[in-house]
């Protein structure tokens, strides 16, 4: 029932509705997006190769080029530098190749997976099958770990678990024409986050982006996050109306 409902949220061309939901005592946000109609992209830098870093930079390059960034997020980890760890591509052009060694932290934690945006279609994929398939991507970005695989929530998370954070994430739905993105408004563990995508909106492939520097950009709920510089972004894009003001 949730995940049809999910589905009538998006009732506009490239446009993204999110809503707060509340499950199993966490609160979330999520926002879907429609790969039928909504133009999703990532971005990393502009023209001169600067990293954004944050909402208001893409913004303003985005009106240069006659286009409105109608909804955002943190999408994938990065070093201090911004640059990403696993594999990024954007319009076709790797920046950073495929990671499928295990190593520190939680992109590390093995399996881990990535997210790919091909035309009108977007699959989370853990790595090894990405490597095994090599899908088409025209953008695509590497993170970790896995939040649900194929139904199953990744063997290392623990019910028990007192490890607690912000966390933002995606999930795909088994025809690729929905993604659907959650940021928690309370501090969660990894099995409370992935038992949501996997119970609770009924998704079978998930992957996590990161934890306290989770951000979202959402005009429509009058929300968009500042705070530290960030890595990769994945965003919604539409033409701008020229007809509102956007001199705020």
């Amino acid at each position: 029932m949730f995940a049809g409902l999910l589905t009538a949220w998006a009732t506009a061309a490239a446009a993204v509705d999110c809503k707060d939901i509340a499950y199993e005592g966490n609160r979330y946000t999520v926002c879907e997006a429609d790969l039928a109609t909504d133009d999703l992209r990532l971005f990393l830098r502009d023209s001169a190769g600067e990293v954004y870093g944050h909402f208001s930079r893409l913004e303003e390059d985005l009106r240069q080029q006659g286009l409105e960034l109608r909804f955002a997020t943190n999408a994938g980890m990065y070093h201090a530098d911004r640059s990403p760890v696993g594999l990024y591509r954007e319009t076709d052009k790797d920046e950073m190749r495929l990671i499928t060694n295990p190593g520190p932290g939680n992109f590390g934690l093995l399996p881990n997976g990535v997210f790919c945006i091909s035309e009108n279609k977007a699959q989370v994929i853990e790595t090894l099958a990405f490597q095994s398939t090599s899908p088409d991507c025209q953008y695509a970005t590497q993170s970790g770990p896995m939040l649900v695989i194929d139904g199953a929530l990744h063997p290392r998370f623990l019910p028990e678990s007192t490890s607690f954070f912000v966390r933002n994430g995606v999930g795909t739905s088994a025809d690729g024409q929905r993604a659907v993105f959650v940021i928690s408004r309370n501090a969660v563990s990894f099995h409370q986050f992935g038992s949501l995508f996997r119970d609770k909106l009924m998704l079978p492939n998930a992957l996590y982006f990161d934890g306290n520097i989770s951000r979202l950009h959402a005009p429509d709920i009058d929300r968009s996050d500042a705070g530290f510089r960030m890595g990769p972004i994945v965003g919604i894009v539409a033409p701008l109306d020229h007809g509102s003001d956007t001199t705020n």
